[in-house]
């Protein structure tokens, strides 16, 4: 079977952040291949790995580096296809390769996930490949069932070492029910199912569902927003958008989800504490992409807390307030499977260069 990921390391050194997306992808089923080669050492090796993979039927590219990572911006430079990148710690924590990855300038998006995190690399990957595959959509969500068993496991295994003497158990409505998957969740009725907004504004009819959900944690967030949704309209996608936060307003948060629980993916946009994302992956087991905004500290704290993910539920997180590649990332993904989507990927990406 020809391989549907392409795993590039930028060291061997690298290959034990690789071995977490290799166990994770053997779990799901998901062929794969793997290289070793430099952006900056062996350049042309990874433009031949990279292009040959492409065009053999490869989906997804994780680029795997520390340091000055800059293997997977390369890969992005080179392919259409949608590319992941891992960095890793080797020196002042993994943050120079971090944000190597991240920061990628317009038209050559990087889905970076957290630091050494190769096991939601490849989680993020299976979810991508799950967009047009619904047999690794149920994989995943048999696969994240299990963490939900494994934290459920944990917490009665804590129960008998609590030995303080006011300690009262609470025992709660739910305890002994079957833990229902985000997408069962998001199966229930909305209040606005049936609608959607084109742009943040006035609520029309839905005939049909788009094929992105849009969602801003503010207001203070908007000018990104507009940034992604105009680019989504030059790429002529479809999409629903809406400003709602989790935290200061849980209920229209949630049942915004639910009246897009058909959507293909979700694009999150948030500053601060960057809640926003963290609250969908909780909802939706589909691809997540992140656009971090600069409120304070320059938007590193929404930076840092958007990507570091724990493992599970992985967040495709974009450069800071990068809303123009957080749609073509998107557009990356949904052209997998939809032919004339990458045909408008490319022109659009064409048209990109030479206004360079």
């Amino acid at each position: 079977m020809e391989p549907k990921v392409m795993i590039i390391l930028g060291s061997a050194s690298d290959f034990k952040i690789a071995k977490k997306a290799i166990a994770i992808l053997e779990q799901l089923g998901i062929y794969y291949d793997l290289r070793v080669a430099s952006a900056h050492r062996t350049h042309e090796k990874v433009k031949n790995i990279v292009s040959s993979s492409t065009k053999n039927g490869v989906d997804v590219f994780i680029g795997i580096a520390g340091l000055s990572a800059h293997l997977p911006g390369i890969i992005a430079g080179i392919t259409h296809k949608p590319v992941i990148g891992v960095p890793v710690d080797v020196k002042v924590a993994g943050l120079d390769a971090l944000f190597a990855s991240v920061q990628m300038p317009l038209g050559a998006p990087v889905a970076t996930v957290g630091i050494d995190r190769g096991d939601n690399a490849a989680i993020l990957a299976a979810q991508i490949i799950g967009i047009q595959n619904a047999s690794i959509r149920e994989r995943l969500s048999r696969f994240r069932n299990d963490f939900y068993s494994k934290i459920a496991e944990d917490e009665e295994n804590l129960f008998p070492e609590i030995k303080g003497e006011y300690y009262s158990r609470n025992k709660h409505e739910s305890e002994g029910e079957k833990i229902s998957s985000p997408d069962e969740i998001l199966n229930e009725n909305s209040e606005d199912e049936g609608l959607f907004l084109a742009h943040p504004g006035e609520i029309v009819e839905n005939p049909h569902p788009p094929q992105i959900a849009v969602i801003s944690g503010s207001y203070s967030d908007i000018k990104v927003a507009k940034k992604t949704t105009m680019f989504l309209d030059k790429l002529q996608i479809t999409y629903d958008s809406k400003v709602t936060s989790p935290v200061r307003s849980p209920d229209k948060f949630e049942n915004f989800l639910k009246r897009n629980k058909d959507a293909k993916l979700f694009i999150a946009i948030s500053g601060l504490s960057a809640h926003v994302t963290g609250a969908v992956v909780a909802y939706t087991e589909k691809p997540v992409i992140g656009v971090p905004c600069a409120i304070r500290m320059d938007g590193l704290d929404a930076l840092l807390s958007m990507v570091n993910m724990p493992p599970g539920v992985p967040v495709a997180t974009m450069g800071i307030e990068s809303g123009g590649n957080a749609a073509i990332l998107a557009a990356e993904m949904l052209s997998i499977g939809d032919p004339q989507i990458k045909k408008d990927l490319l022109r659009f990406k064409g048209n990109i260069n030479c206004k360079r």
